[in-house]
């Protein structure tokens, strides 16, 4: 049954919407899931905090367009497409995905976006090796928390070294983000 162009309008909104909330977009070839399937997709995704869409590649296609941060979606636009649009627990989601398509062996994974970039295969699988949010949260409660206990070893400048630790966090932190960037910056100068 065909839609109408006010139904074809509210899905590229809702498309629209789902966009503004994801911080990746993984493509997927979806031909020969059953209705079932799906359902189990998305149910695993749900839990992630991610969201499986099935739509017109058409529909998709307006949706990103003129959207510098989602446009190269427009390359995966082919055949059967499924779209998971990965929000707050990327790791998660991308595993979640991963035991999905061992078990129904249907599926194909054609790519992804992220912050107005293609990415291959292997750089989505990657995501699933980062550390999910709440481990990330761990580590530097971890790391903060294990200040004080080897200040409280006998020093008298205990406060000094709990701010010097605390501080450390965020400059490790920063310190590897800009060593990625700047790995990035020379694969694609390459």
């Amino acid at each position: 049954m065909a839609k109408t162009l006010a139904e074809k309008k509210a899905i590229v909104e809702d498309l629209k919407q789902e966009l503004s909330d994801s911080q990746v977009v993984v493509a997927i070839g979806y031909q020969g899931l059953t209705v079932a399937e799906i359902t189990d997709l998305r149910k695993r995704l749900r839990d992630t905090g991610s969201v499986c869409k099935v739509t017109k590649n058409t529909l998709m296609g307006i949706a990103v367009d003129g959207d510098d941060r989602w446009q190269p979606v427009q390359e995966f636009l082919r055949q059967d497409t499924a779209f998971l649009f990965l929000k707050d627990d990327l790791s998660g989601a991308i595993k979640a995905y991963q035991d999905f398509q061992k078990d129904t062996k249907k599926t194909e994974l054609r790519g992804g976006v992220m912050e107005g970039r293609a990415l291959n295969e292997e750089e989505v699988k990657a995501i699933a090796d980062l550390p999910s949010r709440e481990e990330l949260m761990a580590r530097i409660a971890g790391a903060i928390q294990a200040v004080p206990t080897r200040v409280a070893a006998g020093t008298k400048a205990v406060p000094t070294k709990v701010a010097v630790g605390i501080n450390e966090v965020p400059s490790k932190l920063a310190r590897a983000l800009k060593a990625v960037s700047e790995q990035e910056q020379s694969q694609d100068a390459a």
